[in-house]
């Protein structure tokens, strides 16, 4: 038996604020400050006591997708929360996972437009009465987002990407 292990503790902590991004961002289209803090956090953590102890090239790394994904918002293509979300998940990835999180982060966020896409023009349109129950309210919501062309709630795409590197790509 092993003892403590503050990097998985630490990394669990972390997949835990992505999928809290990810529910949010779903249900609100918004990614709450504290979840990204938290991610950095526990990416910064990660660092400086993991085996790699590679704090200055990941925040190279982090300082690189800040700047790109500021650009992308600056010009109205990228929410702030988003570009939060991907600055902290690179910092938690750290500078090895660092590009190959981006890559699944965007092939995951082409998948999810696509289902929008497609979404918007096969499902039919809500129906004006307003459903009983949570789940039914939810789904009515997000099929009024559909038809209306709504924003995507990108952090999924984040999480998927911020798991994928961290615990998918480790497994193999």
């Amino acid at each position: 038996m092993g003892g403590f292990n503050p990097v998985s503790a630490l990394t669990l902590i972390g997949a835990v604020m992505l999928l809290a991004a990810a529910a949010h961002d779903a249900a609100v289209r918004t990614v709450p400050n504290s979840a990204a803090l938290i991610l950095l956090i526990c990416g910064i953590a990660i660092r400086l006591v993991g085996p790699d102890h590679d704090l200055l090239w990941s925040l190279g790394a982090t300082v690189a997708v800040f700047a790109a994904t500021f650009l992308f918002w600056r010009f109205g293509l990228m929410g702030g929360g988003d570009l939060k979300l991907l600055t902290a998940g690179a910092m938690f990835v750290g500078s090895a996972k660092a590009l190959p999180f981006l890559l699944v982060t965007v092939i995951a966020g082409g998948a999810l437009s696509l289902l929008y896409l497609l979404g918007g023009v096969l499902v039919p349109r809500p129906q004006k009465n307003r459903p009983k129950g949570f789940l039914a309210r939810v789904l009515r919501t997000e099929l009024w987002r559909l038809h209306r062309r709504g924003p995507l709630p990108y952090a999924m795409a984040i999480a998927f990407g911020g798991l994928y590197v961290s615990f998918v790509s480790i497994a193999r």
